[in-house]
């Protein structure tokens, strides 16, 4: 039987540029990703003294297709991106866009007013703005110099 030597520093840089390669998978920068065969649309979500804006990039969805609602403080955006199929003789080398259902719910930021909400839909970006509520815009306070 012939004795290896254990090389603890080899195999913690094996175990290093694995981790690392998952790191970079997980946080890679694509705009839509597919998990399971679904794809899930980029979200920004900023808020200013008056209002909280939601704004999801949905390209090549019908508006009429999605479905906004918002219960207990939580916004759910929900739709499908269809696939075109008109194959006349095509041969594809190379699909990369994602199609299918698609499920988003986030907490608002903010306690919003929700009889006061405003969507529109333009460029393949759904905007959402909700106002606060009084009780959650933010209240200005005077620091007093001496």
């Amino acid at each position: 039987m012939a004795l290896i030597p254990w090389r603890p520093l080899r195999e913690l840089d094996v175990l290093r540029r694995e981790m690392d390669s998952l790191w970079d998978r997980f946080f890679s920068d694509r705009p839509i990703e597919r998990l399971g065969g679904e794809w899930t649309p980029s979200l920004d979500v900023s808020e200013t003294k008056d209002k909280v804006v939601v704004k999801a990039e949905v390209p090549g969805v019908d508006p009429k297709e999605i479905e906004v609602s918002l219960s207990n403080g939580v916004l759910t955006i929900k739709g499908e991106r269809k696939q075109e199929r008109e194959e006349k003789d095509e041969n594809y080398h190379l699909i990369e866009r994602s199609y299918g259902s698609f499920s988003r719910s986030l907490r608002l930021p903010a306690e919003v007013r929700e009889g006061d909400v405003k969507a529109n839909y333009k460029d393949g970006v759904l905007k959402i703005t909700f106002p606060k509520t009084e009780r959650a815009k933010e209240k200005e306070i005077k620091i007093e110099v001496k």
